[in-house]
């Protein structure tokens, strides 16, 4: 029995992207591997398909589509074994911020382009001095006239070289409660003094183009502050629990995917004469494996469901992110062994899929945030 209940609509909208991704996406993989960023036309051919931002309200040109079609999305990115065009985050984490705070002149002009692939989006928290410690943040932005002066710089930002629209997180220098003092402005590529740094050099998500962002005297409007003055930090809080779901159900169906590729594998495999799979150490090793991928998928549907019904669940989220990221790269690992030196590979898919699956216990918030979030709900 399923726990999500994807209706036939759900089920038609799955096959019909797997059909896209095999199309027109994954034969341009490798190539994007090695050159460290995906074109925009695959972006605009996403968009053209229906496969971007499916939530956004139908009045702005969305298909005002449930969670569920998100979580699809997500789940056969990742059997695709593929993580470089980040539609999920462009989608499903920052296009949200835009339409639950944007007034309705920004959510004309930009929910369009995010929908088409024509405006690809990203979002600016991290720090070089501030990771998963948003009050810790040094960007400043202080109100000049009509305008605000924005002065900083943030790493590790995703869709970092081809993003046209950028959330960005600053402080008020002026505010000293150090939570009232957060904000998210809206910054357009091109402004005079926003300039986008060279593109990180990765172990892992190589294709996703990931870099620095600098911020010198940029001058941004003042209404392209999203929300209410001293609410960003609240609306962070607030969305973190999608984007932690997000990135839970994309490794726990990279673990699926891991676990299937690694079976298939010890089938054919001959090692003294029969196959990997007719000895007890394999047998017991997948056996291990399969009951804590079957225990994460139980977990994350239920997760799934919940946010889908617009519960309120940040600490069992939080609880997810952090079980099933970690079991995802004990099975990686655990399955990389068992294909021994091919498992290093570059032409298995193994070696991406170990590469990538890494970096999931720090996005979204690093698993030792995860804890102390979860122990201070159960020890309160």
């Amino acid at each position: 029995m399923e726990i999500v209940p994807y209706r036939e609509e759900h089920r038609i909208f799955r096959e019909s992207f797997r059909r896209f991704l095999e199309k027109e996406i994954i034969p341009h993989v490798d190539g994007w591997e090695r050159d460290g960023i995906v074109p925009r036309w695959a972006w605009e051919k996403l968009g053209k398909g229906g496969f971007l931002c499916t939530s956004v309200p139908v009045e702005y040109g969305g298909a005002g589509a449930d969670f569920l079609y998100s979580a699809i999305l997500i789940e056969e990115m990742a059997k695709a074994n593929f993580y470089g065009l980040s539609a999920r985050l462009h989608g499903d984490v920052v296009v949200p911020y835009l339409v639950q705070l944007a007034t309705e002149e920004q959510k004309k002009k930009y929910l369009p382009g995010c929908i088409s692939g024509e405006r690809i989006m990203a979002i600016a928290m991290s720090e070089p001095q501030a990771g998963s410690d948003l009050a810790g943040i040094r960007t400043t932005a202080y109100a000049d006239g009509d305008s605000f002066i924005m002065n900083g710089q943030k790493t590790f930002i995703s869709n970092g070289i081809n993003c046209d629209l950028v959330i960005v997180v600053a402080r008020d220098p002026r505010e000293e409660n150090p939570h009232a003092a957060v904000d998210l402005f809206l910054v357009e590529a091109g402004t005079p003094g926003f300039t986008k740094g060279n593109r990180l050099d990765k172990i892992g998500w190589r294709s996703q183009d990931t870099a620095e962002l600098f911020f010198t005297d940029c001058r941004i409007p003042k209404e392209n502050r999203l929300g209410k003055k001293g609410t960003g930090f609240k609306n962070l809080m607030t969305n973190l629990q999608q984007e932690r779901l997000v990135c839970t159900i994309g490794a726990q169906t990279a673990a699926e995917f891991i676990l299937a590729e690694t079976i298939r594998y010890c089938r054919e495999r001959q090692v003294f004469g029969k196959p990997l799979t007719g000895f007890q150490n394999t047998q017991f090793a997948l056996a291990e494996m399969a009951a804590e991928v079957k225990i994460g998928r139980t977990f994350v549907d239920k997760m799934i469901v919940e946010h889908w019904q617009k519960n309120a669940v940040v600490i069992d989220v939080s609880m997810a992110k952090l079980w099933i990221t970690e079991m995802a790269w004990r099975v990686a690992d655990r399955c990389l062994q068992l294909f021994g030196g091919y498992g290093y590979c570059e032409e298995y898919p193994i070696a991406r899929a170990w590469r990538d699956i890494r970096v999931t216990r720090i996005v979204a918030g690093t698993n030792e945030i995860m804890k102390q979030i979860i122990a201070k709900a159960i020890i309160k």
